[in-house]
């Protein structure tokens, strides 16, 4: 019911005129909101495209991140395009990687002779240090709701397993993140047949018995 009103939202705003200068004013505010690069600025995307205009279900979202994280090349952008790409094609991919990028590079060239000046601001640093925390509850907040739905698909036990192991290629080996995701990818692309297949088995055993 839920996916149904969502597809149902995403025709209406598809079918309005008003969808170009909301995707533009959306990828605008994720470029210049989005302090601290890519990461940052994931849930703020996905706040613009899943909560306020309700392009996509939250599930589409988690599947583009994931695919988005396994390519090369920035994380915001590929976002941005592909929303806009969803929405009005190739025009709408173009006009959203603009707007993304466009605002906050204007802004750079042109704070660019006082970047010296910015960098030795007792303000400045005492602005930086404000906003840390702030993003690091963003992305806290969006790594546990991930998390949560990973569980509830994947079961308590295996989702705990998966955690662990994510952990360890990352953090202990030092595994490249891409890897990891593509490895993950693949188990996810096989993981029902493989649980169907562990039932039948335990049925079988069952009947024996």
């Amino acid at each position: 019911m839920t996916t149904t009103n969502v597809t149902d939202s995403n025709n209406s705003n598809n079918s309005t005129p008003k969808t170009y200068t909301q995707l533009c004013w959306a990828m605008m505010k994720t470029g210049i909101l989005g302090y601290g690069g890519g990461p940052s600025i994931i849930p703020l995307i996905r706040y613009e495209a899943v909560t306020k205009y309700r392009w996509l279900p939250d599930e589409e979202f988690g599947e583009i991140l994931a695919l988005a994280n396994a390519l090369p090349g920035p994380i915001a952008t590929k976002l941005s395009a592909y929303l806009g790409y969803r929405l009005k094609g190739a025009l709408g991919a173009v006009l959203a990687v603009l707007a993304h990028i466009l605002p906050s590079s204007i802004a750079m060239l042109s704070l660019l002779s006082a970047v010296n000046y910015l960098s030795n601001s007792a303000i400045v640093r005492g602005m930086i240090s404000a906003v840390a925390p702030v993003i690091a509850v963003m992305l806290g907040v969006m790594a546990y709701e991930f998390g949560e739905r990973a569980v509830k698909g994947l079961g308590r036990k295996l989702g705990i397993i998966m955690l662990l192991i994510s952990f360890v290629l990352l953090q202990l080996l030092g595994v490249h993140p891409a890897i990891v995701i593509v490895l993950f990818l693949a188990y996810g692309a096989m993981h029902f047949k493989l649980l169907t297949r562990f039932q039948r088995h335990k049925q079988k055993e069952s009947s024996q018995k």
